[in-house]
């Protein structure tokens, strides 16, 4: 018996890889992780049990695994985009090692690569940005010593910032001085379901562009010059004697 922990992908059910979709469709077990996965990501299953863990704690959930280990039953355990970024699944290992219970991940599409998909941009353009920052906006979870915003920005990376979205504006007047009034940064809600949508401006002018949406959850925010650059190096990838 196997939990498995697997990643959804953005919301579009296509965007599940081949090796999540039939473990969905062949384990006895499913736990998902509520309103974030869409239900069209687990049709197809012939599972005897279906629970969105949305309501649930952790006791209740690792009980839930442990009761299907006790019967020898393999679980998918769905979280959307990738479970190892902010998928809360190092608090579930941790149970599993300790009850003995065996797991595997198997990742997902993230939500930074739905969004920059949806964006029709490359986030490591060669003389523009070669990183991408992944972070999330510090409000109840603190952060380790170095990772505040301001230290990260300081690199004038490509970043996706998770969970922020309501705090647009503090997270702007963090960015400004490192990145330029005149950055481009995007909003994007909901990447890649049907109700997807896409803020696009400036670090001057986007949080007046939110406040004019009904945007407040469920979003990312992209910023970095390669979402609008035109002047940069061609890769040495496709060069000619190269």
């Amino acid at each position: 018996m196997t939990v498995f922990f697997i990643g959804a992908g953005p919301g579009d059910p296509e965007l599940i890889t081949v090796k999540g979709q039939r473990l969905v469709r062949t384990c006895p077990v499913i736990l998902y992780a509520g309103s974030l996965v869409p239900e069209a990501v687990l049709s197809g299953n012939i599972a005897e049990t279906v629970v969105n863990t949305a309501e649930l704690d952790l006791d209740a959930i690792v009980g839930l695994l442990a009761d299907a280990h006790a019967k020898g039953q393999d679980v998918a355990r769905v979280h959307s985009g990738d479970p190892s970024l902010y998928g809360a699944i190092g608090e579930q290992i941790r149970r599993l090692r300790a009850l003995d219970i065996p797991y595997e991940i198997v990742p997902g599409v993230t939500a930074t690569a739905a969004c920059a998909a949806a964006l029709g941009v490359e986030l490591t353009l060669p003389d523009v940005s070669q990183t991408v920052i992944l972070t999330r906006y510090a409000r109840k979870t603190s952060m380790p010593v170095g990772e505040e915003l301001d230290d990260l920005a300081r690199h004038r990376a490509s970043m996706a910032i998770h969970l922020g979205v309501r705090h647009l504006a503090s997270i702007v007047a963090v960015l400004v001085p490192h990145y330029g009034g005149d950055c481009p940064v995007a909003v994007v809600y909901r990447a890649s379901w049907p109700d997807e949508e896409r803020v696009i401006g400036t670090l001057d002018d986007i949080v007046g562009k939110v406040q004019a949406t009904d945007i407040e959850r469920t979003a990312l925010i992209l910023v970095g010059r390669v979402l609008e650059a035109e002047h940069f190096s061609d890769s040495t990838l496709y060069a000619k004697g190269g």
